[in-house]
């Protein structure tokens, strides 16, 4: 059994990263994910939500943005619309965007076809200030 994990984290525009790692921590569709090296083989969806991976005693945490991961002989694949490292996130940029999702929201009912697009928009600022947070802000 390996004793660490490969995570590659990837986006349709780039490989955000690429490491070995102790623990990773994903948002799955069905509940929040644990993966210790030696974990069963693994195709799952993902919910926008808090990434962490743990190296050594060192936690970091990344927004990511719906998708996909694959575990398989101890090596992780993320394939997420999008990916930002907590010391990436621009607050008052998310900040902006949570206050125009909840706006937006007040004027909708779930009926409305935008209602979905906007309940996402919330939830990835909500996530992106949640991240920033583990970085001190």
């Amino acid at each position: 059994m390996a004793i660490q994990l490969h995570l590659e984290v990837v986006t349709p525009t780039r490989i955000v990263l690429s490491e070995s790692v102790d623990e990773v921590n994903v948002p799955g569709t069905v509940g929040q994910l644990g993966l210790l090296p030696g974990h069963t083989p693994l195709f799952t969806t993902l919910e926008a939500g808090e990434l962490s991976y743990r190296q050594g005693k060192e936690t970091r945490f990344m927004a990511v943005n719906w998708g996909y991961l694959e575990i398989a002989e101890d090596r992780v694949v993320v394939l997420v619309e999008t990916a930002e490292a907590a010391d990436q996130i621009d607050l008052a940029r998310a900040e902006a965007a949570l206050g125009r999702a909840e706006e937006e929201l007040r004027k909708l009912t779930p009926e409305d076809k935008e209602y979905l697009l906007v309940s996402h928009a919330l939830q990835r600022a909500l996530t992106r200030i949640h991240v920033a947070s583990h970085h001190g802000r």
